[in-house]
């Protein structure tokens, strides 16, 4: 598949959002950006929310393709998660659906499968057809996504990448993201590859640098053309001297989401 001429960025103004504006452009992408709140520095950003149908609808026109991260990224009361991360990503897919658009990369995330115990020792990698196991409301509605991606593969030959991001930050702050972290550099390198490969129907790829403490399998996305070129150990010493390895008896470091499986819920108030 050639290369995207115009992506549409949805989250434009998230911490992920942030990074890839400064990175995708690099790759030949022009960027057309969407988030509920104003984009700084950037006066034609659409600032919209994803429960506007109208503002979706001229939001893809003409675009080539969408990476969506926007939503809530962490806990929240169920009637949040519903309106901003179901609905909205229902509309978004609504909105592609009308326009013709031909592919969507989607923001998922380990919390998708986030009860599913860790690899310890010689334990193989996970696998990425492992049985979800969402650990929160916010996972739930990730791994919603994942199945809509999938209807409208399937309905409507809409074509989507589900990545199931890690975390993504300049740096891994804890051990545990030593296994999970996914460098900035190497997050575009994905969402390149996820934009650009061919026939992917809808794929599910985990999103991950190449680190030596890595807990899944990273074929899929190898197999769209990913080459992942960094690695968390560089700061494993530091990390393991601040706070300690992992404890296994710890549900919230033996478990792919760590805290999310152990934090108490959040009850609508």
């Amino acid at each position: 598949m050639p290369a995207p001429r115009t992506v549409l960025l949805t989250g434009a103004a998230g911490g992920l959002g942030t990074l890839m504006r400064d990175l995708l452009p690099e790759y030949g992408y022009e960027l057309r950006l969407f988030d509920v709140r104003p984009v700084e520095g950037e006066p034609n950003a659409i600032t919209a929310d994803l429960g506007d149908r109208g503002a979706l609808r001229e939001a893809v026109r003409g675009v080539d393709a969408v990476l969506h991260l926007a939503g809530i990224s962490l806990e929240a009361p169920f009637e949040k998660i519903l309106r901003a991360n179901i609905e909205g990503t229902y509309n978004l897919y609504e909105a592609v659906r009308e326009e013709g658009i031909g592919r969507i990369v989607f923001a998922s995330s380990n919390h998708a499968v986030g009860f599913t115990p860790a690899p310890r020792g010689t334990d193989p990698l996970i696998p990425i057809d492992t049985p979800r196991r969402p650990d929160t409301f916010y996972g739930l509605s990730k791994a919603f996504g994942e199945d809509l991606a999938q209807l409208y593969w399937d309905k409507h030959g809409l074509e989507t990448v589900s990545v199931r991001i890690g975390s993504c930050f300049a740096r891994p702050t804890s051990v545990r993201m030593l296994s999970v972290w996914m460098s900035p550099g190497d997050g575009a390198r994905l969402f390149h590859a996820a934009l650009t490969a061919e026939d992917v129907g809808h794929t599910v790829v985990y999103g991950s640098s190449a680190n030596t403490r890595l807990w899944w399998d990273l074929t899929t996305a190898r197999a769209l053309g990913y080459e992942p070129r960094d690695d968390s150990e560089p700061y494993a010493e530091k990390l393991i001297a601040e706070q300690g390895e992992l404890d296994p008896q710890n549900p919230a470091h033996s478990h792919l989401g760590g805290h999310f499986v152990t934090d108490p819920p959040i009850w609508p108030h």
